[in-house]
């Protein structure tokens, strides 16, 4: 017996030690290299465009940036001399894994849930990443309603380069009060899942945090408000608690003025939507360093969702956050399919709502990247462009600070140092 497992363990050893083996004397691979010539070049955070400026990609990251830079040989050159260069763009409230579809669904994604598997829906996460990402939203923060866990795979397959898309950020399966946003029937109870885990006791809330962080979850989402029951400010201190001693932030669904005033009362990383905040849940939410996913809906997304909110509402919210100084970050809430429109086209189009809501250009791009970058935690790597950071970098054909809109006709994309879009 002792015989059979020294020869087991040498056979073993033998067939571990061939992959290194077999590489000896094999020189790596040299960096690959790339050249950006900018022609303006924009830093969100300070608001500073600075001219001819080059950017010099090394594999995935940035390794240097200026206008004295020299230009290696053999580097591939990249010329957007008379484009504006900036970094990708974030979406921090996506739902990549499910197509709401108006005709089939009637603007409920309950039925949505019903006709479509997981496996389906992350297949709806592939496609709708890469609507993304040629759009210039090189980062997202997926937060739920991708049935058993698509997010955790879109992110993976993403991750290990089986498909192009975004940085992935998701919050698995989203936490609630029983019924979650569903109305259910007794015999019917089990058509709630998997799209949320019902938690009322704070047991039900830990298990509920412990199994999306198994399961592959980077950023916990919960429902706070959209029953009769709703979770008050210690369930949500607990929930942050116990998300938080695990290194993952909190973002809070809350429609109601009850359900925004606890979230931010708790302190949560985010408030989604806030649909109807007052100035004294919004205030209160600046104290306790609250950042406002907004979710301020088009007229078109308004329209598409069956007008059940008003699209003035949105936009008097944001501009009353905006004036009180609310930190923000830009998120959509787009989950439909409209005909003659991509993922990316219907969010891009949010920038209708916040010019509309008289936010400065320079203020709406800090929330699509360096205030989104903070809030999902990836602030050291992505969101601007210095040395070190991932080469997620898109350009435009005008400078963002000075016409916004420009953001819509993005031209080149580069993700993780490799060209997307030209």
């Amino acid at each position: 017996m002792r015989y059979k497992n020294m020869l087991s363990f040498m056979i073993l050893s033998a067939l571990l030690a061939l992959p290194a083996a077999a590489q000896q004397g094999v020189k790596p691979a040299p960096p690959q290299l790339t050249a950006i010539k900018a022609g303006k070049l924009v830093d969100p955070e300070t608001g500073l465009t600075a001219a001819n400026q080059i950017i010099l990609v090394e594999n995935k990251t940035i390794k240097e940036i200026g206008a004295s830079v020299k230009i290696p040989a053999g580097a591939k050159i990249v010329d957007l001399s008379k484009s504006t260069v900036l970094p990708g763009l974030f979406d921090a409230h996506t739902h990549l894994c499910m197509s709401v579809q108006p005709k089939r669904d009637a603007n409920n994604y309950y039925i949505t849930t019903l006709f479509d598997t997981t496996a389906y829906r992350a297949i709806e996460g592939v496609a709708n990443g890469q609507a993304m990402l040629a759009s210039g939203f090189t980062t997202v923060r997926d937060i739920g309603n991708a049935g058993n866990y698509a997010d955790t795979d879109l992110r993976m397959a993403i991750e290990n380069g089986v498909v192009q898309g975004p940085t992935v950020v998701n919050s698995g399966i989203i936490i609630a009060p029983y019924g979650g946003q569903f109305h259910l029937q007794p015999e019917k109870k089990e058509l709630a899942t998997p799209e949320y885990l019902f938690a009322d006791t704070r047991d039900e809330m830990r298990k509920a945090i412990r199994q999306n962080i198994h399961f592959g979850a980077k950023f916990i989402k919960i429902v706070v408000d959209d029953q009769q029951y709703i979770y008050s400010a210690d369930d949500i201190r607990f929930i942050i608690a116990e998300a938080h001693a695990s290194g993952l932030k909190v973002a809070a669904h809350c429609w109601t003025h009850a359900g925004a005033r606890n979230a931010a009362e708790a302190g949560v990383d985010s408030i989604e939507h806030g649909y109807r905040m007052t100035d004294e849940e919004l205030q209160l939410a600046k104290q306790n360093n609250v950042t406002l996913v907004g979710t301020e809906f088009t007229e078109k997304m308004t329209q598409a969702s069956g007008n059940l909110w008003e699209h003035k509402t949105w936009v008097d919210r944001l501009r009353r956050a905006y004036k009180l100084g609310v930190n923000m970050a830009f998120g959509t809430d787009v989950d439909v399919e409209l005909p003659g429109e991509t993922r990316g086209t219907l969010a891009i189009d949010y920038l209708s709502s916040w010019a509309e809501a008289g936010v400065p250009a320079a203020d709406t791009l800090r929330a699509m990247t360096t205030n989104a970058a903070k809030l999902l935690g990836v602030e050291k790597e992505r969101g601007s462009l210095k040395p070190g950071m991932a080469a997620d970098i898109i350009a435009t054909p005008e400078n963002p600070l000075d016409n916004i809109q420009t953001l819509r006709k993005v031209s080149f994309v580069m993700k993780d140092g490799a060209i997307i879009k030209q």
